[in-house]
């Protein structure tokens, strides 16, 4: 809970100033400020949830007075220290997005999000977040405060623009001029009356290429998403069976969908990550779809322990691995291979993962 009030007075300029150095010695890659009024992010955020946008994530239909309020979330909140945290891992090559875009047409290989491939950046960024209120607190002493990352009503991207972090982007991602997409987003809310950052240009101009590129289609318009269509939704959030003219788009890629991020320019500006917790684990760069749905549950909790990928679970695991299996059956009907590994599930308890493995054979035409 925060306090009421600041006790002391303090020259908030300097301590603002202290407060991005110490971000950046805490590994961040860019610190800055925001107000908390998110009075014009409001009505965007009503005629999307509206739409039905969301799809099932409904908890974006709760606590949307919190959501767009900071001070009615944490009462006591003036202002808002925002934070990202570059993830590319440190083994990531010159050429990663080419790299990343090829593998897209290795159809019996497994795609993961970026994001996703090392240790799970809610931990990671939450952790840090404390570790800056702590020292800030070691300067000034008691305050209020509480930090975010992805786990609460927060409008970010709203704050992180807000603050000059960077601009919201036609995929309605932030892009920073400097570091493009590839970073995390993360938040302290505090009663301290810190002096705010501005907002950057947007640079974006005339470029639509992550509209063009989406598989689905789901950016129906330049800084309007359609959730229910993206595939991150859909191998992530979305909890039952996967709709059918989805199914054939997803390719074979198991979970989340970087393709905006891929093409978008200024992601040759992206940064590798200052600190060892995304670095790839379990080869997630590069398995085959047989060998990830050949895991055992056991061996999924284990090997996910400490990763993001563990919150879709095993179920949702094997049926966005079919799915990708599918898809590479319909390029290569004969892979004999992968009909085996599916045939090996086809008891599987669940009836979402065998309605999945059945749609999966069914594209081999067997």
């Amino acid at each position: 809970m925060l306090y009421t009030k600041v006790m002391k007075q303090f020259d908030y300029f300097s301590l603002a100033a202290s407060i991005k150095e110490w971000g950046i010695s805490l590994g961040f890659s860019e610190i800055n400020i925001s107000d908390i009024n998110l009075s014009s992010a409001e009505i965007n955020l009503q005629d999307w949830l509206n739409s039905g946008f969301n799809g099932e994530m409904k908890y974006f239909n709760l606590h949307e007075d919190k959501r767009t309020k900071p001070n009615k979330l944490v009462p006591g909140t003036v202002s808002v220290i925002t934070a990202r945290l570059d993830y590319l891992p440190n083994e990531t090559s010159k050429n990663w997005r080419e790299i990343e875009l090829k593998k897209l047409s290795k159809s019996d290989t497994a795609v993961i999000s970026l994001y996703a491939r090392g240790r799970d950046y809610h931990k990671v960024f939450r952790k840090r977040l404390e570790k800056l209120a702590k020292r800030i607190m070691k300067e000034i002493g008691p305050f209020g405060y509480r930090v975010f990352c992805d786990s609460a009503p927060v409008m970010e991207v709203e704050l992180a623009v807000k603050s000059g972090l960077g601009w919201r982007g036609k995929h309605t991602l932030l892009l920073n001029k400097d570091s493009g997409s590839m970073f995390f987003l993360g938040e302290i809310y505090t009663n301290l009356p810190l002096p705010k950052d501005y907002p950057v240009n947007s640079h974006c101009g005339e470029c639509k290429a992550c509209i063009d590129i989406c598989p689905t289609k789901a950016i129906i318009a330049p800084y309007k998403l359609d959730a229910r269509r993206c595939i991150s939704y859909l191998t992530i959030e979305l909890k039952g069976s996967i709709p059918i003219e989805f199914r054939s788009l997803i390719g074979n890629r198991i979970l989340g969908c970087d393709d905006c991020q891929l093409v978008c320019p200024w992601n040759k500006f992206a940064k590798k990550s200052k600190i060892k917790d995304f670095d790839i684990k379990n080869d997630l760069d590069n398995s085959a779809l047989s060998n990830l749905f050949l895991w055992e549950e056991s061996e999924f909790n284990y090997k996910m322990s400490g990763s993001s990928i563990k919150r879709v679970g095993y179920e949702g695991w094997l049926r966005n691995i079919a799915v990708a299996i599918g898809n590479a059956l319909k390029k290569n009907k004969n892979n004999f291979l992968l009909l085996n590994v599916l045939n090996s599930r086809l008891n599987y308890p669940s009836k979402v993962v065998r309605e999945h493995i059945l749609w999966a054979k069914s594209q081999s035409g067997n």
